[in-house]
């Protein structure tokens, strides 16, 4: 699994108003793996930084600063990813092991011969 503990960020949008407790931040994260890019939200609270991915439900953490904040989300971001792509292969294979993809066979082979196939 490759993670990363630098994430390459935009700047701040604008300064945190101050006692505004639904503030939030936005910023980029790169995946470094697919090359995608993600919006983060950040929000200061009490006891530190609170940042989670809207797209990702499960990327949502807690941390004294927020550079530290940012390392971590890198780093689930990476490894929820990781995880769902593990959990498509499996899937994958299971419907494989199943026949449950046999009839793309036969329609590939129907496009060939009718000379429809499109060369990817």
């Amino acid at each position: 699994m490759t993670s990363t503990t630098n994430p390459k960020t935009d700047t701040d949008l604008v300064r945190e108003p101050k006692n505004d407790p639904t503030y939030c931040q936005s910023v980029s994260i790169l995946d470094p793996v697919l090359q995608e890019t993600y919006t983060v939200h950040l929000r200061k609270e009490t006891l530190g930084w609170r940042g989670w991915i809207p797209q990702l439900p499960e990327v949502d953490c807690k941390a004294k600063t927020k550079k530290e904040l940012l390392n971590m989300l890198a780093i689930r971001l990476r490894e929820t990813l990781q995880a769902r792509e593990d959990a498509w292969d499996k899937q994958l294979e299971a419907d494989v092991a199943a026949g449950e993809l046999k009839h793309l066979r036969s329609d590939a082979r129907r496009a060939k011969n009718a000379e429809t196939l499109i060369d990817l």
